[in-house]
């Protein structure tokens, strides 16, 4: 056995996934995993493949379609006083999107 981590089961029936475990499989926040029950009632996780969100697809589709019939009025400039404003919220302020989410994640 390579690790034991034990998670408490709340209320509504969720539990936390330890980092450890997530590193393991490869999965973070959003990332779904499946329970394989055996006849002697062991439990296997696996992480499961995503090819595609189906929501986000279809976002997309509806995204390129409104780009395909409105090319002109579809993007435009942010007004100067919401531009202002995202320049001093995030002033100074480094972020790596693709840095690892560290700490317990409760999925």
């Amino acid at each position: 056995m390579l690790a034991r981590k034990i998670s408490k089961i709340t209320e509504k029936g969720q539990v936390t996934v330890p980092k450890v475990v997530r590193d393991a499989l490869g999965v973070s926040y959003g990332g779904q995993v499946a329970f394989y029950i055996d006849d002697e009632r062991n439990v296997r996780v696996e992480r499961v493949e995503q090819d595609e969100d189906p929501a986000i697809d279809s976002f997309l589709q509806f995204l390129a379609k409104d780009l395909q019939d409105n090319p002109s009025g579809s993007i435009v400039d942010l007004p100067p006083s919401l531009q202002g404003r995202i320049r001093a919220l995030t002033e100074n302020m480094e972020v790596d999107l693709d840095a690892p989410i560290e700490g317990d994640v409760a999925i």
